[in-house]
């Protein structure tokens, strides 16, 4: 008989997409045809550019070998390139950037180099998952601080100064444009949390995964580029959902160069450096003209609209996102967020994400990713109409919110 397990792993819930990832199994098993808007995982390849790059390095013997831990030194300067071309932030590629096996990897073990047992880390509530785990697993505390409707989905800086002043408190996670609310902030929030981070001792770690994922002339900002992050901060970014890259893993930390220093000797002493070939590919992605990603966004405002329109017009309130792939859909009431998203799937054979499975403070939502084709959209609108779980509204009074939405 093995030991039992780390009160630790006892304390982390069953991870939201593996959960999801067997109901639909077990689902097509039965010869379903579900309609899936739950896991955001792009359904467009990733482009051909990247591809032919990627072929070209896979055939040179020479990047075969183990990668370097800090990543290639030309990739770190193509991402400080970037940093300073898209957002205008100087980044040092030697000592402010740390090459990862995906975003999710660095967000992960950053608790591990800067919590202590019984350390606390602030927390999204709702929230992609690894903020909360990736503590858990240092021996650490997630305390919730919630984002609500009526604030636009940032946190309330009071609250996070009341929860920063505790002892122990040494992390604060954000996300923006966030997952799962495709809420967005600005540059002038961004600098309140620096003096809130400055005057508390915290070190920020900022989630910049979506913000390139923009529409109506969004145009989201690095949390770097509020006075005095580089002091207080660091940012995590990721080609995954930018490119359609996520089965290759391949993202980056960058900021703060004593922390990133702390995150690489997390980092040689569990893992490797990201595959040479793709380290390469991801040069040529950074590298070209953001005018090669019009026909990706061109596409996810499609389908935003597509998706609103619809869900109006069967008496969905839902705000159509500004950023992200996703829209945050209240639930009516009498449901609980899981109660709708099994009446989805066992009902209407669709696909959407608890509000729960992102935070207590998702609650009273589904998440709905906009990965799939313009005609499974459609098919799904058809199918949550048939559910009629909300009065219908006439289709004028759709198409005028939708178009708000696109001033």
């Amino acid at each position: 008989m093995i030991p039992g397990r780390a009160q630790r792993l006892i304390q982390l819930p069953p991870y939201l997409f593996a959960e999801m990832d067997a109901a639909k199994r077990a689902a097509r098993a039965a010869g379903i045809d579900l309609v899936d808007l739950g896991v955001g995982d792009p359904d467009q390849p990733t482009p051909a550019w990247i591809r032919r790059t990627m072929h070209d390095a896979v055939e040179d013997p020479a990047n075969h070998r183990y990668a370097l831990d800090q990543g290639m030194p030309a990739l770190r300067r193509a991402i400080a390139a970037w940093y300073r071309k898209r957002f205008g932030v100087t980044l040092d590629p030697e000592t402010e950037i740390l090459p990862l096996i995906g975003s999710k990897e660095g967000i992960s073990h950053l608790p591990l180099g800067f919590l202590n047992p019984g350390d606390r880390a602030l927390v999204p509530d709702p929230c992609y998952p690894p903020y909360g785990t990736g503590t858990v697993l240092a021996g650490g505390r997630p305390v919730r601080f919630r984002l609500r409707a009526g604030h636009a989905f940032l946190p309330d800086l009071d609250e996070l100064r009341r929860l920063a002043r505790a002892p122990r408190t040494k992390l604060l996670f954000l996300n923006y444009p966030n997952n799962p609310t495709g809420a967005t902030a600005s540059v002038a929030f961004f600098r309140d949390v620096v003096r809130l981070a400055q005057r508390c001792g915290l070190l920020v770690a900022h989630d910049a995964a979506y913000s390139e994922l923009a529409f109506d002339g969004e145009r989201p900002p690095s949390f770097l580029q509020a006075p005095g992050a580089k002091s207080v901060g660091v940012e995590f970014h990721s080609l995954s959902k930018t490119f359609n890259m996520t089965g290759w893993r391949i993202g980056w930390a960058c900021g703060n160069a004593e922390a990133i220093a702390a995150l690489m000797k997390v980092k040689l002493n569990v893992d490797s450096g990201i595959f040479q070939a793709i380290q390469i590919a991801g040069i040529a992605a950074l590298q070209a003209p953001a005018s090669r990603l019009a026909p990706l966004l061109a596409t996810y405002r499609r389908r935003r609209d597509l998706l609103v329109d619809g869900l109006h017009r069967h008496g969905w309130p839902v705000t159509p996102p500004r950023a992200t792939f996703y829209l945050w859909a209240r639930v009516p009431r009498g449901l609980s967020s899981a109660s709708a998203a099994h009446r989805l799937l066992t009902n209407g054979r669709v696909i959407a994400t608890p509000g729960t499975g992102f935070g207590a403070g998702g609650e009273g939502y589904v998440r709905m990713a906009l990965t799939v084709p313009e005609a499974r959209i459609r098919e799904a609108i058809r199918r949550i109409g048939r559910l009629k779980l909300w009065p219908s509204r006439t289709s004028g009074s759709a198409r005028i919110s939708a178009t708000a939405a696109r001033r």
